[in-house]
């Protein structure tokens, strides 16, 4: 058996080495970079939107259930305590609302809209737009409000084009002066042009230009005076309302033409109403 030798070495000759900033990840010439709008289009045509959107709602609803206390058997203490506890998850439940509905005037809910978005046909407005009444819940926190938001304004934005155009129609209904301004304003144009046409003002530019900029003059004018600016506040202010309520409380639900993502199956829950989605 061979003899198993030992040395000491002594510790002033061990230097230990300088340490060293490292990266926690090394660069990989390997790895990609998906920009953001790519992603999210792939998460939208996947259906993992969705997913995400259910999954928030069940789970914030599965932790806002109260859970059951024997609080007769207990004495009229517990039963005091349970009716204060009660009182607090309500007054918390009323705040936080509060706070998802004020955080919905923080940011803007265009900012990913595209003008590509208004080029396709307009959902339907039973079964797409407005839906059932399993469609629409309360978002559980101001992030979810945010991708609903979003994610809904770019899926309808003919629909609520269309409401506003609707909107700003009985505005002028209820505001005659501004109605009767607003044909003032098309006739005086239409009129420009046929005597512009009738008279050659093609041929006189100086003078088609000095006569373009008066009755911009008067078309101002009577704008103002018959109110026409009330008339488009009130329809931008009443529509911009409708639609951030409308797309906050609107669950992002898959169209009817688009399957659910592979290795992904639906779980009912015991309690009605609930589902839960789980990886297979």
């Amino acid at each position: 058996m061979s003899r198993i030798k030992f040395s000491v070495v002594s510790a002033k000759h061990h230097t230990p080495k300088p340490k060293t900033k490292e990266m926690a990840f090394r660069p990989n010439p390997l790895s990609l970079s998906v920009p953001e709008p790519e992603f999210e289009s792939w998460l939208r045509d996947s259906g993992y939107l969705e997913i995400l959107d259910q999954r928030t709602t069940d789970l914030h609803r599965l932790s806002a259930t109260p859970k059951p206390s024997n609080s007769a058997a207990a004495g009229p203490g517990a039963a005091d305590s349970a009716i204060s506890s009660n009182g607090v998850l309500l007054v918390s439940l009323l705040f936080s609302r509060i706070w998802t509905l004020l955080s919905l005037l923080t940011f803007s809910p265009f900012s990913k809209l595209a003008a590509a978005d208004f080029s396709g046909d307009t959902p339907p407005w039973t079964l797409a737009f407005f839906g059932s009444l399993d469609s629409y819940s309360f978002p559980s926190s101001p992030s979810q409000a945010r991708l609903r938001v979003h994610e809904n304004v770019k899926r309808f934005p003919r629909n609520y084009a269309t409401l506003s155009a609707l909107f700003f129609a009985c505005s002028l209904y209820q505001l005659p002066m501004a109605l009767f301004g607003l044909v003032s304003c098309l006739a005086l144009w239409d009129a420009f042009k046929l005597s512009g046409d009738w008279w050659g003002l093609d041929r006189y530019p100086l003078t088609r230009q000095i006569l373009i900029r008066i009755a911009q003059c008067v078309a101002l004018v009577v704008l103002f005076i018959s109110n026409i600016a009330l008339a488009i506040g009130y329809a931008l202010a009443f529509s911009y309302a409708v639609m951030i309520l409308h797309a906050s409380i609107r669950k992002l639900t898959p169209p009817a033409n688009q399957s659910a993502p592979r290795g992904v199956k639906t779980i009912t829950a015991r309690r009605p109403g609930s589902a839960v989605f789980a990886s297979a």
